[in-house]
């Protein structure tokens, strides 16, 4: 076989599949997308929490003490302190060290366990939180609450993928990221509400956090494992009643079969695979886009928008309504992303939002630059206003783009060898650049001021870059038969596959090129997935279809 390269991607029956959108996908893939929650929650709590002056004055006085200062401070950097990004980073600090631990979790347990632990986790992370009588008390929780975010995001994304069919793939697994954005949102309003509740209103947000916490774990004792997961556990008889049940029809053979050798293939494989040449376009993919995600800048709103509103000049309460206003806006362009992802394809919203999100970053840079008077703490009503809309409309980009596709695209671009640990790769690299930003941001505006906004335009432009140029479409396509897009693309075909390799699989010889249905076994033996012992392959017909 030409360059000895195995390659285990299953045989080609994509055509063959007879599952639809049932209301029972639906309805299980709703209950374990409420994990996103519990990450949502979080988000648009923690910002808001932090204005309060209760809460400064308990935990961080120097905080307090800048706010009090009455401008006497330079305001970009009223907020700059290293403790108070503490509080907002550990939690993604904590978060990338226990998805890596979810790795063989999800392995050894499902799926299911991961997400019931994460629940868990985030309970108790909750009511620490709001009982918090010191600083150290406070910052446990946020660890026992980034233990049930790392969870809860290493698996839900994953689980969504395997249990929709690829034609709905898309819209299923975004609702991950909309659970996120209301979590968001609902938040946000409920600091809006709680601002007034001397001295305790705080505790309250933060402890509500435990209701999406208890919705993600008894939900998550009541839906079934993904049929993958089950077949790699060896519970094959259970794996098809649910693959049955939630396709609506018993005629599934085609795509059971294909998960069946998938699991089977994937089994063979180091469980280190990833870092192997063949699998270099997924790790690549794994480590960039939760990369990029992070260095869009969203989680500068997410985090901060309380405070870049209350630096502008605008008191507590409207500084969380504008928040507010920019979390309805993250809701709604979600519901675009859900509407769309499936019809227009993953690349179109990734150049669209990357070229709305610079823009709007380019213009808030130039208008914070130009109307904000830092030593009055003066910014004109027009220009504020003005900063609002083009954050809004950042929040817009961001929301039907690189916020829901920063999540789908890594957690269905695998073969299943590499599925777990690529998953939970990409939710560290997101949660340790999550904490880079929370601990830098404040920091970063302080010293840079406007220019914040420059640095991440800057960035912005290089992931679209990417997108375009580096990542294939994967609308519609079989989440056992990803791998045929990577030895498609001009780029990274030259990456895994020599030229003899890449010679054999443009004729559809696919033996040539090194794909086989897992270890190297005679041409006789590979009837299975309807390779020849010519090597011809019906798989070829798919390939143009990808």
């Amino acid at each position: 076989m030409a360059g000895g390269m195995v390659v285990t991607d299953v045989g080609g029956r994509s055509s063959e599949y007879n599952g639809k959108v049932t209301w029972y996908v639906v309805l299980v893939s709703l209950i374990a997308a409420s994990g996103g929650l519990l990450f949502g929650y979080d988000l648009g709590v923690t910002g808001g929490v932090e204005s309060f002056p209760e809460f400064q004055n308990k935990f961080f006085p120097e905080v307090a003490a800048a706010q009090a200062a009455d401008r006497t401070v330079d305001p970009y950097c009223s907020y700059d302190s290293q403790k108070l990004s503490a509080f907002t980073s550990v939690l993604f600090l904590a978060g990338a060290f226990f998805s890596l631990f979810a790795t063989p979790v999800t392995r050894i347990g499902g799926r299911k366990l991961v997400m019931i632990l994460g629940g868990a986790a985030f309970c108790i992370g909750a009511i620490l939180c709001a009982f918090a009588q010191d600083l150290a008390m406070l910052i446990i929780g946020r660890v026992c609450l980034g233990a049930g975010v790392g969870f809860a995001n290493q698996a839900v994304p994953l689980y969504l993928s395997e249990i929709a069919p690829a034609h709905a793939r898309g819209t299923l697994n975004i609702m991950f990221q909309m659970a996120t954005t209301i979590g968001i949102w609902v938040a946000q309003w409920i600091n809006y509400g709680t601002k007034d509740m001397h001295p305790n209103g705080w505790r309250l947000s933060v402890g509500l956090a435990i209701v999406p916490a208890l919705i993600l774990f008894l939900g998550s004792l009541i839906i079934p494992d993904t049929p993958n997961s089950l077949v790699y556990r060896g519970k094959v008889e259970q794996a098809r009643r649910v693959l049955e049940r939630v396709r609506g029809t018993p005629n599934v053979d085609a795509e059971f079969a294909d998960i069946v050798e998938a699991v089977e293939n994937g089994k063979k494989v180091n469980k280190f695979a990833i870092f192997q040449r063949k699998y270099r376009p997924v790790l690549t993919g794994s480590v960039l886009i939760p990369f990029f995600q992070q260095f869009t800048g969203i989680n500068t709103i997410m985090f901060y928008a309380t405070q870049l509103f209350a630096v502008l000049g605008q008191d507590a309460k409207a500084s969380l309504l504008s928040t507010a206003i920019v979390g309805a806006v993250n809701v709604g362009s979600t519901i675009i992303a859900i509407i769309l992802v499936d019809r227009v394809g993953r690349k179109v919203l990734f150049a669209e939002g990357g070229l709305q999100m610079f823009i709007c970053f380019i213009v808030v840079a130039g208008v914070m630059g130009g109307s904000f008077n830092k030593t009055t703490g003066f910014i004109p009503q027009h220009s504020a206003s003005a900063i609002l809309a083009f954050e809004c409309l950042f929040t817009a980009g961001f929301a039907w783009s690189w916020g829901p596709l920063g999540w789908l695209v890594p957690s269905e671009f695998h073969n299943i060898e590499t599925r777990g640990m690529g998953q939970s790769i990409t939710v560290c690299v997101n949660f340790l650049f999550s904490f880079v930003i929370g601990q830098t941001y404040l920091t970063m505006l302080c010293k840079m001021e406007f220019g914040t906004y420059i640095f991440f335009a800057f960035w912005v432009f290089v992931m679209t870059c990417y997108v375009l140029f580096f990542l294939p479409e994967t609308k519609g396509v079989p989440i056992e038969e990803m791998g045929i897009l990577w030895r498609k693309h001009w780029f990274w075909s030259k990456v895994i596959m020599n030229s003899e390799e890449r010679a054999a699989f443009q004729k559809g010889d696919l033996l040539g090129a090194g794909v086989t249905t897992g270890a190297d076994v005679p041409a006789t033996a590979l009837g299975k997935g309807g390779v020849t012992v010519s090597g011809q392959d019906p798989m070829a017909k798919d390939l143009r279809q990808f």
